[in-house]
């Protein structure tokens, strides 16, 4: 594949080392600890498979889904971005 002054693999090399930025930062945002039994939003009990299931749990299901909507719709990733570049 032509690629300019680019050296051979270095589209791959970039995609990858995305991807690993994505998988450290989402492994970064789980919960670690002890679970709460109340939901700090809510105060909610958080039913005991849930405290289970999720270490460190802080939020019931319903404010937890919540705070993920809200999270991704300020994801700060422009998607089309590279692409736009290259365009240009």
């Amino acid at each position: 594949m032509a690629s300019g002054w680019a050296r051979e693999g270095a589209v791959q090399d970039q995609i990858d080392s995305t991807v690993e930025d994505g998988v450290m930062r989402a492994r970064s945002r789980l919960p670690t600890g002890d679970s709460a039994e109340f939901c700090e939003e809510c105060e909610a009990a958080i039913p005991q498979a849930r405290r289970e299931a999720v270490p460190g749990v802080r939020f019931c299901v319903a404010c937890q889904s919540k705070r993920d909507a809200e999270q991704d719709a300020y994801s700060g990733y422009n998607r089309r971005g590279s692409k736009d570049s290259q365009l240009r």
